[in-house]
């Protein structure tokens, strides 16, 4: 390949990515802020590493948001925390990785990990993703790869049955047909 046309490769196929590339960046940073919560109150126990905030708790780190009616954050050997938010409904919102829009979720308890950046919702779990949503009794959601896993529970026996997993995906929209203006009309000048 000359050296002109690796130029022109560079140029026609990886510029156009340099937007996509740095808008990524921006949630993606959301791992390097500071984890902020605030709460009624809290106790603190620094040999153990544990701190239960109550009462109307929300935890920020970036554009992820927490709120749950008790959280409970420990902290490994390593530095790495695990939050675990409970309540009538915890709740967690972070803006998407290079788009616009919000991932939402929901349940009676969710588990943020800050080594794996993932998020756990167990029980009557929810996650909403633009319109789309899908429920289930868990859902695993990775935060970096915008994957999710959704179970519909487990079979016991002498227990009801599993509650199905349910799913609602709305259709891509359609792009309005682009009408064409006088000036480009199509019939021949006279």
């Amino acid at each position: 390949m000359h050296r002109s046309s690796h130029k022109l490769f560079l140029t026609a196929f990886l510029l156009p990515l340099l937007p996509w590339a740095t808008s990524c960046l921006a949630e993606s940073a959301d791992r390097n802020e500071p984890i902020r919560l605030e709460a009624d109150q809290v106790l603190m126990d620094d040999a153990q590493q544990l701190s239960t905030f109550t009462g109307n708790v929300r935890l920020t780190q970036g554009t992820l948001l927490i709120r749950g009616d008790k959280i409970i954050v420990a902290q490994d050997k390593d530095g790495f925390k695990r939050a675990t938010a409970s309540g009538n409904t915890a709740e967690f919102r972070q803006k998407r990785e290079g788009a616009d829009g919000y991932v939402e979720g929901y349940g009676n308890s969710i588990e943020y990990d800050t080594r794996t950046e993932s998020l756990d919702l167990h029980q009557n779990a929810r996650l909403k993703r633009d319109q789309d949503e899908v429920s289930g009794e868990h859902i695993s959601y990775n935060v970096k790869t915008e994957i999710f896993r959704v179970n519909g529970g487990n079979a016991s026996p002498g227990t009801p049955p599993p509650q199905r997993v349910r799913a609602v995906l709305q259709p891509k929209r359609k792009e309005p047909a682009a009408v064409p203006s006088p000036a480009t009309s199509t019939t021949p000048a006279q």
